[in-house]
């Protein structure tokens, strides 16, 4: 089985819990994206298919943020199977503070994802509303949990590798 790493807008830096995860295991891999900081949906798109066209279908994808608005889109137009995903900080592509400079997110695919998916979200996220994320969930057949406060569930928010994260990954693929 392998994780594939998908961060958000910028990248994850060195404090982030996807980067803590990808250094500790070689079975994490990250999905490169050619423009980090101005990224178009469909450019996102073709690159996660790619990688899970190379790495099949025992696939585990691991979105942050902006990535998860990105397996939406994929899921809706793939033939690929995988065997799931876990969605970090689902952001609203309407909210106010959702970046200009990301392109081609909206609007979002509203359809259950074909594959077993667990949305985490915060209480106090500033690019998501838990609401938003409860209606994602809802929509895309997702567990939803609720980490409480935790901002956006990124090195900001000082979870370190967030080993209570990468417990729900483990719950997330022996579903």
């Amino acid at each position: 089985m392998t994780v594939l790493i998908l961060p958000g807008i910028g990248n994850s830096g060195a404090d982030h819990w996807q980067s803590h995860w990808e250094q500790a295991n070689p079975h994490y891999v990250r999905v490169e994206q050619r423009d980090w900081d101005s990224p178009h949906c469909a450019d996102w798109v073709a690159s996660l298919e790619a990688s899970v066209k190379h790495h099949g279908k025992e696939t585990i994808l691991v979105a942050h943020s902006l990535a998860c608005l990105l397996v939406a889109h994929w899921a809706a137009q793939t033939t690929l199977k995988i065997k799931g995903a876990l969605l970090v900080a689902v952001p609203n592509p309407q909210g106010p503070n959702f970046p200009a400079q990301a392109t081609g997110f909206a609007p979002l695919p509203r359809k259950a994802l074909p594959f077993a998916s667990m949305v985490i979200a915060s209480t106090d996220d500033p690019y998501g509303a838990i609401a938003y994320a409860e209606q994602c969930a809802a929509v895309w057949g997702s567990e939803l949990v609720n980490v409480g406060e935790a901002g956006h569930i990124n090195g900001a928010s000082g979870l370190g590798s967030w080993p209570a994260g990468h417990d729900l990954l483990n719950a997330l693929t022996l579903s």
